[in-house]
């Protein structure tokens, strides 16, 4: 018992996300203090249900050795870097219009890190990549991200409608971050640095995580996840144990932090004062403002803050999508592909790339709020 919780302490000690995040919840609760049913309140259990869920899928499937399989194959097709590289930024773009940011990066960096392992791939550049191109697909539908779909749903707006608003941006934001990558991963060759597994597909684990897997978003997207999440783990635990035991429990405690800080900020009456004597009813307020504070609180709250204090739709979703790329903190899907690259450095690799793009993307969403 005591070797387990010297265990847990070293992984939280080297943990800054979660020291910061501890730090700050101290500061805010002798600053301002709440009951435990407030804090509860804060956490958003639909959001943490579909994390846990998602982090047990992906390691069932990454335990399947199928990644590995379907990376054997990626590489044979597309020989070098740049190539693969495009490939996997498209691909993480698209998935992220359905299925969400944060179900898209559960895809493609298990797989990207199982590149990684028979490929000299530099895989710390690729995550970040994936990170800022699920950000930049998700932007597209009301079904990409949690913010989209709030704004989508308060807004009144039909489903085509919305796509047709945030199509010029997304398109642009794409179009950046494929030149950007086209630049920063080269032309040489990818060979295997070793014969990764051929025959050794656990199928039966496989084709029962991806079973889940689609029942388990369908459940989540009707409001069902605490069912969802019960039904995953239970399966899990019967068929493969590790799957459920071994996922990362540290970063559902990051996200949990997350909302009880960020809400707690957001409310506190000093900021709502603050706010309070900015016209978030002008266009360009309202877009400066979501694209800025989603970078201290991250963009959901900031979308459900300043809904109460704007109904420009059109300038608030510009700005919470652009508002996701600079700081790691701006879209909580940076800091679920950080923390799946389990690597210090990236952290600061993320913002020498995310910092400058984000500053040109508040020009480039600036033009796009003209023309909605």
């Amino acid at each position: 018992m005591v070797c387990a919780l010297r265990a847990i302490w070293e992984r939280v000690r080297d943990d800054r996300v979660l020291l910061i995040l501890l730090a700050a919840f101290v500061i805010l609760q002798i600053a301002k203090p709440a009951s435990v049913g407030e804090l509860f309140a804060r956490i958003d259990r639909h959001t943490i249900l579909t994390l846990a869920g998602l982090l047990m899928l992906t390691r069932a499937i990454d335990q399947s050795g199928f990644l590995d399989w379907l990376a054997q194959r990626l590489l044979r097709a597309f020989r070098t870097e740049r190539r693969l590289a495009l490939l996997m930024v498209t691909f993480a773009a698209a998935l992220s219009t359905l299925l969400t940011n944060d179900v898209a990066l559960f895809a493609v960096v298990p797989l990207a890190q199982s590149l990684a392992r028979i490929a000299p791939v530099r895989i710390e550049r690729l995550i970040i990549f994936l990170a800022l191109a699920v950000n930049a697909g998700s932007s597209l539908t009301p079904l990409g991200n949690p913010q989209n779909l709030f704004l989508w749903q308060h807004s009144g707006m039909g489903f085509g409608a919305y796509v047709v608003m945030m199509t010029p941006v997304t398109l642009a934001l794409m179009a950046m971050l494929l030149v950007v990558c086209a630049f920063a991963f080269d032309s040489r060759a990818l060979h295997f640095q070793r014969q990764g597994p051929r025959h050794d597909v656990r199928w039966p684990l496989l084709w029962i995580a991806l079973a889940l897997f689609a029942v388990f978003v369908t459940l989540a997207d009707h409001g069902f996840a605490a069912w969802a999440f019960a039904g995953v783990a239970v399966v899990l635990l019967a068929v493969r144990r590790n799957a459920v035991l071994g996922i990362d429990w540290l970063l559902l405690a990051i996200f949990v932090l997350m909302f009880v800080v960020l809400r707690g900020v957001a409310g506190l009456t000093e900021v709502r004062a603050v706010l309070g004597h900015f016209d978030f009813s002008n266009g360009p307020m309202a877009y400066g403002g979501a694209a800025v504070l989603s970078q201290f609180i991250s963009n959901v709250p900031a979308a459900i803050l300043l809904a109460e204090y704007s109904q420009n739709w059109p300038a608030l979703a510009l700005g919470v999508a652009v508002g996701g790329f600079g700081l790691a903190v701006g879209s909580l899907a940076n800091l679920i592909a950080l923390r799946m690259a389990k690597s210090d450095r990236i952290w600061w690799h993320f913002h020498y790339l995310s910092v400058p793009f984000y500053l040109v993307a508040l020009l480039v969403g600036y033009v796009a709020l003209k023309w909605v």
